[in-house]
């Protein structure tokens, strides 16, 4: 839970500073974008942490996908199904 907790703030710092950037491009209209290059440094790094975290969580088994099209990856989650009667064999009529 802890490492949800952490992707979350990690999201939601990735998103203010975001909008921060926006702001300090919107109102900055002089020649100083000193503010805007270092939202951006701060987003970057903040986007790095983000992946970086996530991945450490599906390495380390606490994160995984259970969307359906990755029931190759969950086998343990598909119904299974009685297998299909076999055809009685033909006869030949000659």
């Amino acid at each position: 839970m802890l490492l949800k907790t952490i992707i979350v703030v990690l999201f939601i710092a990735v998103l203010i500073s975001l909008f921060s950037g926006l702001n300090f491009l919107v109102r900055d209209l002089g020649n100083s974008k000193r503010r805007l290059l270092f939202a951006l440094g701060t987003r970057i790094t903040l986007a790095a942490l983000l992946l970086g975290t996530i991945a450490y969580g599906i390495y380390t088994g606490q994160l995984g996908s259970t969307a359906p099209w990755d029931r190759k990856l969950h086998p343990e989650a598909t119904v299974l199904s009685p297998p299909a009667p076999k055809p009685a064999p033909a006869k030949d009529s000659q």
